[in-house]
């Protein structure tokens, strides 16, 4: 069976040993599980990662509580959002000749938080500390990054989602510095080992 009935996940691994019990790759043909595993402990395990990024898009705009930038258009269309997702992947196929993805697998690896910064009261201070970061809150800010770097882009410079997103997956496998994912990855990394 192949993912939209065109992309084999069968020879894609998971390199980052941390992240390869949280990457889930069964093999689907539409990643829609419709909430099924809502009520099991970490049940975002189980879910395909394609869909957890279609998750994601469903609210690109969205940073902490408030919106960032409005997303009101975005959410609740399944059919735009499943559109946005394969004119992505096809995109990437054909800028990079290789399996979408597994190029979107190791986007998520170079773009994944190893340390953050959490803050609590000693006394009666607030002092800031560096954490390591759990892997699935891992997998999850990687997603988040990309999907909201790339609806920045979309809205600043007047493009298509599809090629924003596309870029930033392509960008974020290459660990380049234009990813938006990647950028902030290495400011909050900076941030924790200033706080060690």
């Amino acid at each position: 069976m192949k993912l939209f009935d065109k992309y084999d996940l069968s020879g894609i691994k998971v390199e980052d040993s941390g992240l390869k019990d949280y990457i889930c790759l069964k093999p689907v043909l539409v990643p829609r599980t419709c909430g099924r595993h809502a009520k099991q402990q970490f049940h975002k395990s189980n879910i395909n990662i394609v869909e957890r990024l279609i998750n994601h898009l469903y609210v690109p705009g969205h940073k902490r509580k408030r919106h960032f930038i409005s997303s009101g258009y975005c959410s609740g269309n399944t059919e735009t959002v499943y559109k946005i997702v394969m004119d992505t992947f096809d995109r990437i196929e054909k800028k990079t000749g290789k399996n979408p993805i597994e190029v979107f697998i190791r986007a998520i690896e170079n773009s994944a938080i190893r340390e953050e910064v959490t803050s609590f009261q000693v006394g009666g201070i607030i002092v800031r500390k560096a954490v390591v970061t759990s892997p699935q809150r891992r997998i999850d800010l990687a997603l988040r990054n990309m999907v909201q770097g790339s609806y920045q882009k979309a809205k600043k410079a007047n493009k298509k989602m599809y090629i924003a997103l596309s870029d930033e997956i392509i960008n974020a496998y290459n660990s380049s510095s234009d990813s938006y994912a990647v950028k902030e990855k290495d400011r909050t990394e900076k941030e924790a080992a200033s706080s060690r």
